[in-house]
């Protein structure tokens, strides 16, 4: 079984994640794409793992025996610079992306995306699926190489300002987690003024230790390296750089809620830009604070970043942003894209003269300090159901001695309260376990709702 979703399909090298799997998917979506629009182009992709090329041209093969017309990349490509390569050739059809994404070394997968860059939409998603054969097919066709990944790096360049970010003379460390982003992001930032060191640039022994997600502890050597190097700040992307996370000069992690807020005012304070800031139910509420100060509407929808995405086709979207390190810039580009936050975090420090602690203080005092906080709480898949189907009803009058002011069963159950803390509880959808979020205005009692929103997912409280 291949279970295929709006975000494609990922599995181990070593398990499921196969040549006839990867031509099966491929040839459901050749035959999809095919039926829409004959004789498109296919944009096609690979982030940096060991074979991601090899498979990439398969998949090109494959798409290519439909009549389309793959361009492969000439080199491991950031998913955003596939998405803004289909989203900016209009005889493209979709893009084709092999890649790991997040997921530990061992894994490798699919990505697709839309005609106009952006994750495909459910419906598109359950067609591919459906059209997925039991048998791989022989068929194979022609393809071409292609460098898309220059003239998008050439594109964010154009909407920098270079002047202040080369004024400023920032050094950072950057690290890519043996990414897709190796090579390229410090090429760019070294182009626009910046000193750039990077770590986990290339393969060696401790390739298959990091896991490539932008979250402690996989980003322990570069909290380091930030201190060893006196650099302002440390800049990470995830596998295929779809994802951003940073690092403050004193080594400390500069959470993804708070990236959002600093781009939510520098996107309109420095660019003049405004529009809806949209964001998940498990985000924080500093970023809802900080719009509402500038004017922005706020929209909020489930978890996963499809459901954001569809609020940015709609238009007028400024921000979409997830607490995972998700956050697309519409006027940059039409998905996620963790190398397009960095450089706009480098164009902030350049433009206020500050670094990234003093950034993030400001937002504390201004905003209010908050303390965020997520338990993965893995149960037995019949707890798990079982909580599944008490959510819709679940009402508790109280928890951690709070009064809910807010119930919302949107996407789980989150619950708010006078002072603006939460507790979200959210059975995964990929995995055997139930995601409890919360935020509050200390460590203790953010820790208070976690333990009590662990024992409403375990059935212990009675309610």
């Amino acid at each position: 079984m291949i279970n295929f979703g709006t975000d494609g399909w990922r599995a181990r090298l070593d398990g499921d994640f196969t040549a006839e799997n990867l031509v099966r998917i491929a040839d459901a979506a050749g035959a999809v794409w095919a039926q829409g629009a004959p004789g498109a182009i296919v944009y096609v992709g690979y982030d940096a793992r060991s074979g991601a090329d090899r498979f990439a041209l398969l998949a090109a093969e494959v798409l290519a025996a439909h009549g389309l017309a793959p361009k492969i990349s000439d080199r491991p490509s950031p998913m955003p610079a596939l998405s803004w390569a289909v989203a900016n050739d209009p005889r493209a059809c979709g893009g084709f992306e092999v890649t790991g994404s997040h997921y530990p070394p061992d894994y490798l997968g699919v990505r697709l995306r839309g005609a106009d860059g952006g994750t495909l939409s459910q419906d598109t998603a359950d067609t591919i699926a459906a059209y997925i054969d039991s048998e791989a097919t022989p068929q194979r066709g022609p393809v071409s190489r292609s460098d898309f990944v220059t003239p998008y790096f050439d594109r964010l360049c154009s909407l920098a300002d270079a002047e202040a970010i080369s004024a400023a003379g920032l050094r950072v460390v950057y690290d890519p987690l043996y990414g897709a982003g190796r090579g390229l992001v410090p090429q760019m930032l070294g182009a626009l003024g910046v000193d750039v060191v990077e770590i986990h640039g290339s393969d060696d022994a401790d390739t298959p230790n990091i896991h490539p997600d932008a979250v402690e502890p996989w980003i322990d050597d570069c909290e380091q390296a930030v201190v060893a190097h006196g650099a302002v700040a440390g800049l990470i992307t995830d596998g295929d750089a779809a994802r951003a996370g940073a690092v403050d000069e004193y080594g400390r992690l500069v959470p993804s809620h708070k990236i959002i807020a600093l781009l939510i005012e520098h996107l309109v304070r420095h660019h003049g830009l405004t529009g809806r800031v949209v964001i998940n139910q498990s985000t924080s509420v500093i970023a809802r604070r900080v719009a509402r100060e500038l004017g922005c509407r706020v929209s909020v929808k489930p978890v996963g970043f499809r459901h954001i995405c569809d609020e940015i086709r709609k238009g007028g979207v400024l921000i979409g942003g997830e607490e995972s390190g998700g956050i697309g810039i519409p006027a940059f580009g039409p998905e996620r894209d963790g190398i397009a936050a960095l450089l706009l975090l480098c164009e902030q420090m350049g433009v206020t003269g500050k670094t990234l602690s003093e950034l993030s203080a400001e937002l504390d005092e201004r905003f209010g300090a908050t303390s965020y906080g997520q338990r993965d709480l893995r149960l037995e898949a019949e707890v798990i159901e079982t909580f599944r189907t008490l959510l819709p009803g679940l009402n508790p009058r109280t928890v951690a001695g709070k009064t809910p002011v807010l119930v919302s069963h949107m996407d789980g159950l989150r619950l708010e309260f006078d002072d603006e803390s939460w507790l979200l509880l959210r059975p995964s959808g990929t995995e055997p376990v139930v995601r409890v979020c919360a935020e509050a205005t200390t460590v203790e009692a953010r820790d208070e709702l976690l333990e009590e929103g662990c024992e409403l997912a375990r059935g212990e409280l009675g309610i």
